[in-house]
């Protein structure tokens, strides 16, 4: 076995990404492996021999502290494909000659389905060609789309920003006494997770918003533009969230009805503009003011309002994930598992990475009232417990304090 560790981030971040790779760390420190290394900007950085010695970073209890609340990627991220390595081995030869050269024992990659894909791939290179490597993925993903796994790292967080922002914007929104209608564009390509988690903005201190539109039901633009109607008849003013990969019957991205779209490494397409088309279609069609709202990337980065509990639980998966590996794991994704609902309690277990890479766990139907457009409680109960307690942020001249790599 190396001696040595290496651990990479990639895909999107979420505000709690570090969290997981600080339990990484801190585990393999604890249990004696001798240098942790970092990949820079995950396994397109490697490729380039671009690592990063993060035992002086990070040795301190203060620097771990800081570092899991810092949002995004710490050590930068990618969105690369490997190919497969039975077509094409050279991107693997390359690989694994620079984790010979720094005497990797144990590789951590941190990221969702994308990079569940590329620990699928490694591990099976290794073993076909006897390598005792040992891989181990970490899951981090906003979109809550892993398979697996209860819920992943990040989500929490996300969902109550979302929550947050959607209850502000209903009380923001209905200041005026006229006919409005706010879309909130919130992330999900083929998954609603996200835009679910609009429905913990109702209470009895808030109506919460009038319509969630997710990706697991068909979008039928017609049927939209008259429910809107009905709904301004007794209320003018309305807040609609909607995933920015709803599609309609034929299948095309409600976004992609206007233009066509680019598409990133995996395949995928670039979506943006959903809640701009929609406005443009209820103002023209129902002559009311509209307001297009794109969360964007702020629901992966407001570190200011992330959940405690996602915090403290993407760490457990980055340490779980080196327990494993130090075990004698390999070709394995940690995943939480909910113990008990009520008192919230979830523990970890691992999975085989066939049974995660390439696919995608969408919200359950019986959650969601498609015919009114809203979440059921079973929904509710779910992301609640996710979405508990505040972190304490390092506060310096009235701003967060983060931690960066310098140069």
């Amino acid at each position: 076995m190396g001696a040595n560790a290496i651990v990479g981030q990639s895909g999107g971040p979420t505000c709690v990404i570090n969290a997981s790779l600080a339990g990484v760390f801190d585990v393999c420190r604890r249990r004696g492996v001798k240098t942790v290394y970092g990949m820079r900007h995950g396994v397109q950085g490697l490729l380039q021999g671009q690592l990063i010695d993060l035992n002086a970073g990070l040795a301190s209890p203060l620097a771990l502290e800081l570092l899991e609340r810092t949002p995004a990627s710490y050590l930068g991220s990618c969105r690369y494909k490997l190919p497969d390595f039975r077509v094409d081995p050279a991107p693997y030869e390359t690989l694994f000659s620079v984790l010979k050269q720094y005497d990797i024992g144990y590789f951590f990659y941190i990221g969702g389905n994308d990079s569940m894909d590329t620990i699928l791939k490694l591990s099976d290179y290794a073993a076909s060609i006897g390598s005792d490597i040992r891989f181990m993925g970490v899951p981090k993903t906003i979109d809550n789309d892993l398979m697996m796994t209860d819920h992943t790292p990040g989500y929490g967080s996300a969902a109550k920003y979302i929550g947050v922002t959607v209850k502000e914007l209903v009380r923001d929104s209905t200041i005026y006494d006229l006919k409005s209608v706010t879309v909130v564009e919130i992330m999900g390509r083929n998954a609603g997770w996200l835009t679910a988690a609009a429905a913990l903005a109702e209470d009895e201190d808030c109506e919460g918003t009038a319509m969630i539109c997710m990706p697991e039901t068909p979008f039928d633009p017609e049927a939209f533009v008259a429910q809107i109607d009905a709904l301004q008849r007794k209320t003018p003013s309305l807040v609609i969230a909607v995933s920015e990969g709803i599609r309609a019957a034929d299948g095309r991205y409600v976004c992609e009805l206007g233009d066509d779209l680019s598409v990133d490494a995996f395949g995928h397409k670039n979506l943006t503009g959903t809640a701009r088309w929609l406005c443009s279609l209820l103002g023209s069609r129902l002559k009311t003011k509209t307001r297009a709202v794109e969360l964007s990337t702020l629901q992966r980065c407001a570190s200011h309002i992330a959940s405690l509990t996602d915090v403290r639980e993407a760490r457990q998966a980055g340490a779980a994930a080196a327990h494993a590996a130090l075990n004698g794991k390999t070709g394995m994704m940690v995943g939480f598992t909910r113990l008990s609902a009520d008192p919230y309690v979830c523990g970890t277990e691992l999975h085989d990475i066939h049974s995660v890479a390439n696919l995608e766990k969408t919200v359950p139907l019986e959650w969601i009232d498609a015919d009114n457009a809203r979440m059921r409680q079973p929904f509710i109960d779910y992301a609640l417990p996710l979405i508990q307690s505040e972190v304490t942020q390092t506060v310096v001249r009235g701003l967060p304090h983060h931690l960066r790599i310098q140069g």
